[in-house]
C-alpha cells in the first residue's frame, strides 16, 4: 500500500493574482517563493451568514440498501416468523419483479413516507418529501430521495433523525454450520433439531433480524501445489441473516456462540471499554490470535462502530458495546483467556488524537467508507471514535497504544476524507443590478434538488445558492446535471469546487514556481486557491465563472494529481537497485518520468518494533495522472534485479473450515517457522467474522510453496460406498490387501484407507448393508485421490470383483476437446469416454444421478407440512462455473495494480516525520504528454419544468459513484484514477501490509 512521509508545511495562499499576464503591484512573496504573475480577476464569492429563520432546502438518498434479494425459496429449509413473507415475492409475482418490490424493501419506503408525512403536519415548520426514482444510471435500483424544507437547525436534526430512526443499511451475512448438528442425517427419518429452531427464532426476536437456514452451496476448494481450484458441494448448511448492520452482526456473533454450544463448549463474557477492543487486539489481531492459540478459546468482539448507529428494532435488543464473549471447552481455559486479556490491558499506554474533518466529510465516510476504516483499524490496531451519523459535528478521536500507530491511522482516515468533493453554485444578480435574480418557487427547487440528488448520489442544499457533497464522481455529476438546466446556467452565474488533497502534494501538483497551476489558469480560464491548511490536508479551490471552464479547468488539475504505486523490495536489494551515486534509478526516472523512492527499516521506526514491518510497501513509485501507464513500467524494470525468491509479493486466499482455524492456531510454533522458511505472512480471520478465508502474503514464487505446506496441515476425508458382496468382504480383509494395498496407498498416493462395515444396517429396500471406504488424506494431497481411487478399483477388478459403487464415485475428466467428436463415428476402434456419474468428491464435482436422488430423499423427509415447495429440490439445482478463483498464482500482487495508483492513498509505509519528497515532481515534457482533459460526463434528456426544457430525466453514463444503492458506472474524470467505488477505481486493494 502507498504512505507518504509528511513534506514541510504550507500556509501561503495561492490567490487569483496568480497568473499569466504583466505582475501587478508589489506585495511580499511567502517565503522564498517567487512572486507569481497575475491572472485575469474572477470574483470569488463566500458564502453568506444565514439568519436563524432562512428556509433551507436540502436533499439527500436514504441508504435502504434496495439492491438485497431474499434467498431461493427451494433453498428454504427453516425461516423465522414472516421472514419468507417479507423477503420473497408471492406465488402470483411475475417473474421480471425488480428486487426493490420486496415486501421488506416496500416496508422500510412506506414507513419513510409516513414519518416524512408526520413531520410536514406537525408544529415543527419544516416540510419533508419523499421521492422514489430509479434513474438510468442506477440500472434498474430504486434510489430513494428525501427533500426537507425548513430552518438549518431544523433540517440538520430532521435528516439525523431520518438516518438513524429507520431501517437503513440493510445487510445480509451468512454462516457456515455442519448439517449433523441441524438435523441427524444418518437416520431413516431425518429432522431438524427443535432445540436449534427454537434458539434461531430466538435470536431473530431478539436481534431484530430474518433468518433462514438454508441448503448446502457449491464451494471452491484448490488442489495442493498446483493451484487448481475445482468446485465442490459443501457439507455444511447456511444460516442467512437478513437486517440493518449493527443488528445482523449481533446476530451473527450469537447464531456462532449456539454453534459453539452444539460442539459441547462453555460461553462466559467479560466488560471492556469499547475503545480499548482494537487497542488489545494488536495489528491484524495478533494479540488476541495469541491469546486464543494459547487457552484454546473463541473470543468475540462487538462492532466497532457501535457508536455510529442509534437504530434499534422495534422489540428488539441491542448488544452491549463493551461486552466481550468467550467460549472453551473448560472453565479454566476461559479462565485463563480472561487473564490473559486483563494482563494486556494492564500494560497499555494510550496516545490519543482529535483531528478535525468536516461534517459532511465524515457522513459520507460512514455511509461509505465503513468497510475501509475497519481494514485501517485492523491494519494499525487503533480504534476511531466517529460522531453520530448526520449529528453535525467534526471531532474524529484516533487512539492507539503507538504514536506512530495512531499517526498512520489518523493520516489513512484523512485520506479517506480527501475521496469526497464539495462544490458551490453562486447565483450572482445580473450584471448593473443589486437586486438577486427571481427565484422558483419552493415546489420547483424541491423538485429540482430531488432530480440532481438522485441522479448524482451528491447530497444537494440550497440557501440562494447550492451546495454540494458527495464523491468525486458525484460531485461532477451533479454538476454536470445541473449545467442542463436553463434556469441555472442563462444568467450569471459562479462555480466553485473544493479538492482535499494531502500536505505532502502541495509542491507536486503546483509545480515548481508554481509553473502547472499558473498553465491550468491560464488555459481554461479558471482560479485556484490552495487554503484550508491544517496538520495534515489542505484545499485546492477551483473556481469558474461557468460549467464549461470549470470542467476543463478541475480535469486539468485532477490530471496533475499524484498517481502512485507501491510495493515491497527487501532492503538488501536497494543499494543495487539505486546504483552508483543513483545512477540508475535516476535512468529509469528519466526514462519513463516516474519519480520512485525507497523506505528502509529505520524509515519505518526501526528494527525490532514489528517484525511484520520487514514486508511493508517500502517502494514507491509517483508521477502525474495522466502518466499513470508508465508505473507498471518502472515496477517491473526494478523487479527484474531483485532474485526469484524475493519477487513481486502477492496475496493468495485458502479456503479452510473456519472451525478448522482453531486447530491451526493451537500449531501457532509451526506456522511461524512456515512463514520464516518462505518469508510469508499467513492472516487468519477474526472469529466473529466466521470466514473461511485464510490470506498468504508474500514472494509470488514463494506462497505456493507456503501454500502447499499450510494445506499438508488441514486434513479431509473421502468416503466411497460399495454394495456388499462376500467376495468383496474377503478381498478387503485378506492380508493381501491389509498389508500390500493399504501400505502401497499410503506410501504412493499420501492417502490413508479404513474399512467400516455396519452388519446391522440394512438398506432401504432390504437389500445388505454397504461396505463404506473412507480415504483420509491432508488437502495438499487432495489430488492423488482419484488416482488412489482409481488404483484400488483395478486391483479389485483385477482380483475378479464386480464392484458396484453406490456412492463416492470420481469421474475422470475428459481427455481432449475431441472427445465430444466421437459420437459422430461408428467405430468398434474409438471408445467413448464414460459418462461422469454421481460423486461427492471434495476434488470434482458431479452431481447427478444416484446423489442427488438420495439426498433428494434425505431432505423430502424434512419438508414441512405446507411449505411452499419441496425442501429437496434445492439439492436438485446444478450450477455450473467456468470460473477459476485461484487457478494462477503467479499474477501481479493486488494491492500495487493499476487500480491502487491514487496519490491520497500513498500515505503509508514512511515515517510521518520525516520529508522525502522535497521537490514539485516529476514534470512532463509537453510533446510526449499533451494535455488532454477528458470530459467529466455527458448529459441530455427533456422535459416541460417551468426551470427549463432539459431539465427532467437525464441520463449520464459515464459520470457517479457506487454505492451501495447503486450499480457501479464509469467514472468520467480526468485520468486520475478515482476515489470512488466504481468498476475500475476505488480503494487501492487490501489496507495491509502493516501487520
Amino acid at each position: 500500500m502507498n504512505k507518504l512521509a509528511n513534506m514541510r508545511h504550507w500556509s501561503e495562499r495561492m490567490g487569483p493574482n496568480f497568473g499569466m499576464s504583466r505582475p501587478n503591484m508589489p506585495m511580499n512573496p511567502p517565503r522564498r517563493d517567487p512572486m507569481p504573475p497575475q491572472a485575469a480577476s474572477i470574483p470569488m464569492p463566500q458564502p453568506l451568514d444565514l439568519p436563524a429563520n432562512t428556509i433551507v432546502h436540502y436533499a439527500f438518498n436514504v441508504p435502504f440498501s434496495s439492491d438485497i434479494a431474499g434467498p431461493n425459496t427451494e433453498d428454504i429449509l427453516h425461516a423465522t416468523k414472516d421472514a419468507v413473507l417479507r423477503w420473497t415475492h408471492s406465488v402470483d409475482a411475475p417473474d421480471d419483479v425488480p428486487v426493490f418490490e420486496l415486501p421488506a424493501h416496500a416496508q422500510n419506503l412506506a414507513l419513510l413516507r409516513k414519518t416524512c408525512k408526520d413531520i410536514t403536519d406537525g408544529p415543527f415548520n419544516i416540510e419533508a418529501h419523499v421521492i422514489s426514482t430509479s434513474p438510468k444510471n442506477a440500472k434498474g435500483n430504486q434510489v430513494t430521495t428525501v427533500c426537507l424544507s425548513g430552518t438549518q437547525e431544523m433540517v440538520q436534526k430532521t435528516r439525523e433523525m431520518i438516518l438513524n430512526d429507520h431501517q437503513t443499511f440493510l445487510r445480509c451475512t451468512t454462516v457456515d454450520v455442519d448439517g449433523n448438528l441441524i438435523c441427524d442425517l444418518s437416520s431413516k427419518a431425518p429432522a431438524l433439531n427443535p432445540q436449534v429452531t427454537n434458539t434461531l427464532d430466538g435470536i431473530s426476536e431478539y436481534c431484530g433480524v430474518d433468518i433462514f437456514l438454508l441448503g448446502p452451496s457449491l464451494t471452491p476448494v484448490v488442489d495442493g501445489v498446483t493451484g487448481d481450484s475445482e468446485l465442490r458441494r459443501d457439507q455444511r448448511w447456511r444460516v442467512a441473516i437478513y437486517g440493518d448492520i449493527l443488528s445482523v452482526e449481533h446476530a451473527k456473533t450469537r447464531v456462532l456462540i449456539h454453534i459453539d454450544t452444539l460442539l459441547g463448549r462453555l460461553v462466559d463474557a467479560v466488560k471492556l471499554d469499547m475503545s480499548l477492543h482494537q487497542v488489545i487486539c494488536g495489528r491484524q489481531r495478533k494479540n488476541i490470535k495469541l491469546i486464543e492459540s494459547s487457552t484454546g478459546t473463541a473470543i468475540y468482539f462487538p462492532s466497532p462502530f457501535s457508536q455510529m448507529y442509534r437504530y434499534c428494532p422495534p422489540n428488539a435488543k441491542r448488544r452491549d458495546p463493551n461486552d466481550i464473549l468467550i467460549t472453551g471447552d473448560t472453565p479454566q481455559a476461559i479462565e485463563l483467556a480472561k487473564q490473559k486479556i486483563h494482563d494486556t490491558v494492564t500494560r497499555i499506554r494510550l496516545y490519543i488524537k482529535d483531528v478535525n474533518i468536516p461534517a459532511a466529510k465524515v457522513d459520507s465516510i460512514i455511509l461509505n467508507r465503513l468497510d475501509k476504516v475497519r481494514k485501517i483499524l485492523e491494519a494499525n490496531g487503533t480504534f476511531v471514535l466517529f460522531p453520530t451519523l448526520a449529528a453535525g459535528k467534526s471531532m474524529v478521536r484516533v487512539q492507539g497504544n503507538e504514536g506512530l500507530h495512531v499517526e498512520r491511522t489518523v493520516r489513512e482516515i484523512m485520506s479517506l476524507a480527501g475521496q469526497f468533493y464539495s462544490a458551490s453554485w453562486f447565483l450572482l444578480p445580473p450584471e448593473g443590478h443589486q437586486m438577486a435574480r427571481q427565484l422558483p418557487s419552493p415546489d420547483d427547487i424541491r423538485t429540482l434538488l430531488g432530480d440532481v440528488c438522485a441522479n448524482s448520489d451528491a447530497d444537494v442544499s440550497f440557501d440562494n445558492n447550492f451546495l454540494l457533497s458527495g464523491s468525486d464522481d458525484s460531485v461532477k455529476t451533479a454538476l454536470m446535471v445541473m449545467s442542463d438546466i436553463p434556469f441555472l446556467v442563462q444568467g450569471n452565474h459562479q462555480i466553485r469546487v473544493k479538492i482535499e488533497l494531502a500536505n505532502e502534494h502541495r509542491e507536486f501538483v503546483s509545480g515548481k514556481k508554481n509553473g502547472k497551476i499558473n498553465k491550468i489558469m491560464s488555459q481554461s480560464n479558471v482560479t485556484i486557491i490552495f487554503d484550508g491548511f491544517n496538520d495534515y490536508n489542505f484545499n485546492i479551490d477551483v473556481g469558474a465563472a461557468n460549467y464549461d471552464a470549470m470542467k476543463q479547468g478541475l480535469a486539468l488539475v485532477e490530471q496533475e494529481m499524484p498517481a502512485s504505486i507501491s510495493f515491497h523490495v527487501p532492503d538488501q536489494y536497494h543499494k543495487r537497485i539505486i546504483g552508483i551515486g543513483g545512477q540508475h534509478i535516476q535512468s529509469i526516472m528519466k526514462k519513463h518520468s516516474v519519480f520512485v523512492k525507497f523506505s528502509n527499516a529505520m524509515d519505518r521506526g526501526g528494527l525490532g518494533r514489528d517484525d511484520d514491518d520487514i514486508k511493508v510497501d517500502n517502494v514507491i513509485c509517483r508521477t502525474p495522472a495522466r502518466n499513470a501507464q508508465n508505473l507498471d513500467a518502472v515496477k517491473n524494470e526494478i523487479l527484474e534485479m531483485v532474485d526469484r525468491a524475493d519477487s513481486e509479493y502477492t496475496t493468495q486466499v485458502v479456503h479452510v473450515d473456519r472451525l478448522y482455524h482453531r486447530q491451526l492456531l493451537a500449531r501457532l510454533n509451526e506456522i511461524d517457522q512456515l512463514e520464516n522458511k518462505y518469508n510469508c505472512k499467513i492472516v487468519f480471520p477474526s472469529t466473529e467474522q466466521a470466514s473461511d478465508e485464510v490470506t498468504i502474503n508474500g514472494p509470488q514464487w514463494q506462497v505456493p510453496h507456503c501454500m502447499d505446506e499450510l494445506l499438508g496441515m488441514v486434513t479431509d476425508k473421502h468416503e466411497l460406498v460399495l454394495a456388499r458382496s462376500t467376495d468383496l468382504v474377503n478381498f478387503l480383509q485378506s492380508p493381501a490387501f491389509v498389508r500390500d494395498l493399504v501400505s502401497k496407498l499410503k506410501s504412493q498416493y499420501e492417502v490413508e484407507v479404513s474399512v467400516h462395515q455396519d452388519h446391522k444396517e440394512q438398506g432401504e429396500d432390504g437389500s445388505p448393508p454397504p461396505v463404506s471406504l473412507l480415504f483420509s488424506f491432508t488437502r495438499n494431497n487432495a489430488g492423488g485421490l482419484r488416482d488412489a481411487v482409481d488404483f484400488l478399483l483395478s486391483r479389485m477388478t483385477t482380483a475378479g470383483l464386480e464392484v458396484t459403487i453406490i456412492k463416492g464415485s470420481i469421474p475422470r475428466p475428459k481427455s481432449d476437446s475431441f472427445e465430444e467428436s466421437l459420437q459422430y463415428f461408428d467405430s468398434k476402434l474409438l471408445q467413448h469416454a464414460p459418462t461422469p456419474i454421481a460423486t461427492d468428491s471434495p476434488v470434482k464435482a458431479a452431481f447427478e444421478g444416484e446423489v442427488a436422488r438420495e439426498r433428494s430423499t434425505i431432505f423430502d423427509k424434512l419438508r414441512k407440512p405446507g411449505s411452499m415447495s419441496s425442501i429437496s429440490s434445492f439439492l436438485d439445482r446444478r450450477k455450473n462455473s467456468s470460473n477459476s478463483a485461484n487457478g494462477n498464482f503467479f499474477k501481479g500482487s493486488s494491492n500495487v495494480s493499476k487500480s491502487s495508483l491514487i496519490s491520497i492513498e500513498s500515505s503509508r509505509s514512511f515515517n510521518a516525520d520525516r520529508n522525502p519528497w522535497n521537490d514539485s515532481g516529476v514534470n512532463l515534457t509537453e510533446e510526449d504528454h499533451p494535455w488532454a482533459p477528458r470530459p467529466m460526463g455527458n448529459g441530455g434528456g427533456g422535459g416541460d419544468s417551468k426551470l427549463g426544457p432539459h431539465y427532467h430525466h437525464y441520463h449520464h453514463p459515464n459520470a457517479g459513484d457506487m454505492t451501495p444503492r447503486h450499480s457501479a458506472r464509469t467514472s468520467g474524470d480526468s485520468g486520475r484514477p478515482s476515489t470512488s467505488h466504481s468498476t475500475n477505481s476505488g480503494y487501492p486493494g487490501p489496507l495491509g501490509p502493516f501487520r
